[in-house]
C-alpha cells in the first residue's frame, strides 16, 4: 500500500510536468495564491461590517472561480483537476498504509457483574426524541432499572435526582440524554465510585462516540446492564463542575451566552463576531498550560483528553480517554496572512496545540463565559480546569462498535521508509 501511494503520488506529479512542463510552477503558485486568498478574504467577511464585509464575500466567491478559469483558459484545467484527484487518491491510500502499520492499544476494560439497583435518566426531548422513538424507557425497565424521565416543560435539578437515587440504594447511575446531562450525573457517579452508563440519545453522542459505543442504534448501550465490561476513564474538572467533552473560552463561548442565539443562529454569530476576533468586545483571555502561555486568544477549547489533529475527519475524536491529560487548542488570529496560515495546519503560527494536567485561563473581567460540554454558563476569574484521572467507572457492553480507527497525517518521508523496509525490519 506504501508503494502504491508513492507510485500514484509520482504518477501525478508525471503528469503535471508532462501535461504543463515548467509552466507547472506557475500553476501551482496560481493556485496557492487563490486558496490563500480565499482563506483570507473569508476571514475578512467574519471580521468585518458593512460594505467591506460585502466586498470579502464576494472576493470569497471569485478567487477559486478566477482561478479555475485561469487553467481554463491554458487549456489545463483538466490535468489540474485530474493531478489533485491522483494526490488525493495517493494520500487516502497512504494514510490507509500508515494507519495498518501503527498499532493500537486496546482498551484497558475488567469484566462486571450486573448491577442489582441500576437508575437512569431519560431525556425525552434529546437528539430530536430517540428516547421515545427507540422505546428506551421500557427496554431499561425490562432490564430492571429504575428510570425517571424528565419533564420538559419544568426543568428539574438532574444532580439532585442523581444523589437521591444513591441515597436510596442505587448502585449504578445512567443517563439518556445530551452530553452536558451526562457530566452532571458522571460527577455524582464518581463522588460515589459508582459505574455509569452513558445511552447515546444524544443529538451529537461525542463521549459515546470516544467511549466506542453504537450511535445509530442507543437501545443498545443498555446491553451493559446485562453483558458489561468496565472502563475506567479520565474526567475534566473546570472549577467544581464536571465535563466529559470540553470547555471553550472566547468568541464562541461569548456568541452562545446571547438571547438571540437560540433563536437565530447564524445572523447573531454574524453580528457578534467581528468585535470578538477584533478584539473590540469580549474578555483578553491570558491561558497558562504548563510552561506554555498563550496570549489574548480568540479561542480557546480545553478537552478531557486531547482531541485527533492530523486530519479534519480525525479533529472531533479522541483516540483515548485515559490519558491523564488535558487537550488544549488555542487560537490566535489578528490579520488575513494569520488567517491563511492556518492552513499549515498544526505548524501554523497561531494555532497552539498541546496537552496539560492543568490548565488556568484568566481575564482582564472579574467572570468572563464558557461553554461547558454544549451549556452556556458564566465562571469568575482565573478560571482552572484540571484532570481527573481515571476518575469514572464506564460499564459499555461487551459488544459494542468500538474507537473508529485512527487516520494518521500523511507523512511521505515516512511512507518512503516503509515502502522499501526489508521484510522483517521493524
Amino acid at each position: 500500500m506504501a508503494r502504491l501511494a508513492l507510485l500514484v503520488a509520482a504518477g501525478a506529479v508525471a503528469l503535471l510536468l508532462t501535461v504543463a512542463g515548467v509552466e507547472s510552477i506557475t500553476l501551482l503558485v496560481v493556485g496557492l495564491v487563490g486558496v490563500g486568498v480565499t482563506v483570507a478574504a473569508l476571514w475578512w467577511t467574519l471580521s468585518r461590517r458593512g460594505l467591506l464585509r460585502a466586498l470579502a464575500a464576494v472576493l470569497a466567491l471569485l478567487a477559486p472561480m478566477a482561478v479555475l478559469m485561469a487553467y481554463s483558459a491554458v487549456g489545463m484545467l483538466w490535468a489540474v483537476l485530474s493531478v489533485l484527484a491522483l494526490w488525493a487518491v495517493a494520500a487516502l491510500i497512504g494514510q490507509a498504509a500508515l494507519a495498518a502499520h501503527v498499532r493500537r492499544p486496546a482498551p484497558r476494560q475488567r469484566s462486571a457483574p450486573p448491577a442489582r439497583a441500576p437508575f437512569f435518566i431519560m431525556n425525552p426531548r434529546s437528539g430530536g426524541g430517540k428516547v421515545g422513538r427507540f422505546d428506551l424507557v421500557a427496554k431499561a425497565r425490562a432490564r430492571g432499572a429504575e428510570v425517571a424521565v424528565l419533564d420538559p416543560e419544568h426543568p428539574q435539578d438532574v444532580e439532585g435526582l442523581a444523589r437521591r437515587a444513591v441515597a436510596e440504594g442505587a448502585d449504578l447511575l445512567g443517563v439518556a440524554g445530551g452530553d452536558g446531562t451526562q457530566a452532571l450525573v458522571a460527577g455524582v457517579a464518581a463522588g460515589h465510585g459508582l459505574p455509569f452508563v452513558v445511552v447515546s440519545a444524544g443529538t451529537r453522542n461525542h463521549f459515546a462516540m470516544d467511549l466506542g459505543l453504537d450511535r445509530d442504534d442507543p437501545s443498545t448501550c443498555l446491553d451493559a446492564l446485562t453483558d458489561g465490561v468496565e472502563l475506567l476513564v479520565d474526567l475534566g474538572l473546570i472549577g467544581d463542575r464536571v465535563f466529559v467533552n470540553t470547555a471553550s473560552f472566547g468568541a464562541y463561548a461569548t456568541v452562545v451566552q446571547s438571547p438571540a442565539y437560540r433563536d437565530d443562529k447564524v445572523r447573531t454569530i454574524m453580528r457578534e463576531l467581528p468585535d470578538l476576533l477584533t478584539h473590540h468586545a469580549g474578555p483578553r483571555l491570558t491561558v497558562r498550560a504548563g510552561e506554555v502561555a498563550i496570549d489574548d486568544p480568540q479561542g480557546v477549547l480545553i478537552s478531557n483528553n486531547p482531541y485527533r489533529m492530523g486530519d479534519a475527519a480525525g479533529l472531533g475524536r479522541r483516540p483515548r480517554l485515559d490519558t491523564g491529560a488535558l487537550g488544549v487548542l488555542g487560537v490566535s488570529v489578528d490579520s488575513a496572512a494569520q488567517a491563511a496560515g492556518l492552513l499549515r495546519g498544526q505548524q501554523a503560527r497561531g494555532l497552539t496545540s498541546l496537552a496539560s494536567h492543568e490548565v488556568v485561563v484568566d481575564a482582564d473581567a472579574p467572570d468572563i463565559p464558557v461553554g461547558v460540554d454544549g451549556e452556556a454558563i458564566r465562571l469568575p476569574t482565573p478560571v482552572v480546569c484540571h484532570v481527573m484521572p481515571g476518575a469514572l467507572r464506564v460499564r459499555v457492553p461487551r459488544d459494542r462498535p468500538g474507537v473508529p480507527a485512527a487516520r494518521p497525517p500523511v507523512d511521505w518521508r515516512a511512507l518512503g521508509r516503509l515502502a522499501f523496509a526489508r521484510r522483517g525490519a521493524g
